[in-house]
């Protein structure tokens, strides 16, 4: 059975740095597009990056472009979230996700929930003023 592990989480002042892993156990086609998500208190869960890894394909949602970054690293079978300039705002708890039932990230719907069977449990990140 494939699981999802978060770690990494942590409190900052705004304008510093974390980086957020999601460690993989089991077997995730390379194909397969990975993602992180946040969730906020009394908000909506969102997309914030994706790749397949495959390809080295990767997109961001608009407010993190330029700060956040989606990597990977094959041997450790990890995909990390590198979040630089961080701000108030990303405050949030963080989530990683795997659509093991199709190939490729879709830049259409990447940030559908709906099409991520494969979910991790969260790791919190706190961003002060």
């Amino acid at each position: 059975q494939v699981q999802l592990v978060e770690s990494g989480g942590g409190s900052v002042e705004a304008g510093g740095s974390l980086r957020v892993s999601c460690v993989v156990s089991g077997y995730i086609d390379s194909r397969n597009c990975m993602a992180w998500f946040r969730q906020a208190p009394g908000n909506e869960r969102e997309g914030v990056a994706a790749m397949n890894r495959a390809a080295g394909f990767t997109i961001y949602a608009d407010s993190v472009k330029g700060r956040f970054t989606i990597s990977q690293d094959n041997a450790a079978n990890t995909v990390y979230l590198q979040m630089n300039s961080l701000q108030p705002e990303d405050n949030a708890m963080y989530y990683c996700a795997a659509d093991s039932t199709r190939l490729g990230c879709s830049s259409d719907y990447w940030r559908v929930m709906s099409r991520y069977n494969l979910w991790g449990q969260g790791t919190q990140v706190t961003v002060s003023s």
